[in-house]
């Protein structure tokens, strides 16, 4: 009584060589957690585009945004902080801006550097996931010709099992890499984008700033001597 190869997916892994098993677990795992990174990403770049339109509307609307958070808070409160402790004498404009500037764009970078984590993953997932896959084919293609030869059987019946169980591992190989390049550079140039578009935000905000700061900066001692003459 000849038995009947079970030609499902479910049946061809139990049946697949340890060595493709190991390869395809992986590459399930693989797959799950680019799928965790880029659902998590989506969230947060929806998120960033809130902030950025935050961010727009402070250039030249209310800088005293007492219910914001995120990226916008951040970058806010760092650039208010260098204007409140960072002060000196003598100090111009320009240089005053600067130093504002520079550090929103601090604070903005480390923000952006944060959404960046779980990229170098789906990157490399997208780069090495179909060579992991080849190998688990090749792997069970050469356990699936020993099993021929030692069965002394060219059939088909007995070639078509092995064959299709090495080939799953290629294909889920594909399965866990395409995806994850595609969200890669999706996510990639989002970012780029929304760097571009907040530090134009930040040079318009420092300067709003730095403005109500040039007079007592400059004139340090002037309202005291101003209060005496007067007198």
């Amino acid at each position: 009584m000849t038995t009947v190869a079970d030609f499902s997916i479910y049946g061809l892994v139990m049946h697949a060589d340890p060595v493709v098993k190991g390869v395809l677990v992986l590459l399930v795992l693989a797959s799950v957690y680019c799928w965790a990174v880029i659902i998590e990403k989506a969230i947060r770049l929806v998120r960033l585009n809130g902030d950025l339109r935050r961010l727009r509307e402070a250039e030249r609307g209310s800088l005293q945004p007492q219910s914001w958070h995120g990226l916008a808070r951040v970058v806010l409160d760092a650039g208010k902080r260098e204007l409140e402790e960072g002060s000196s004498r003598g100090e111009s404009r320009n240089e005053l801006r600067a130093r504002v500037e520079r550090a929103m764009r601090t604070a903005l970078k480390s923000e952006l550097h944060r959404l960046e984590v779980g990229l170098p993953f789906l990157a490399t997932v997208g780069s090495a996931a179909p060579f992991v896959g080849l190998f688990g084919t090749v792997w069970g293609i050469v356990h699936s010709f020993t099993s021929i030869a030692q069965q002394k059987d060219t059939s088909l019946s007995v070639v078509a099992p092995g064959i299709a169980e090495a080939l799953i591992a290629t294909a889920l190989g594909l399965a866990a890499a395409i995806p994850a390049v595609v969200a890669y550079n999706q996510i990639a140039v989002s970012l780029g984008r929304a760097s571009v578009r907040a530090n134009a935000s930040v040079t318009e905000i420092a300067k709003r700033l730095a403005r109500p700061q040039t007079e007592p900066v400059l004139r340090p001692a002037a309202e005291p001597v101003c209060a005496g003459e007067h007198v």
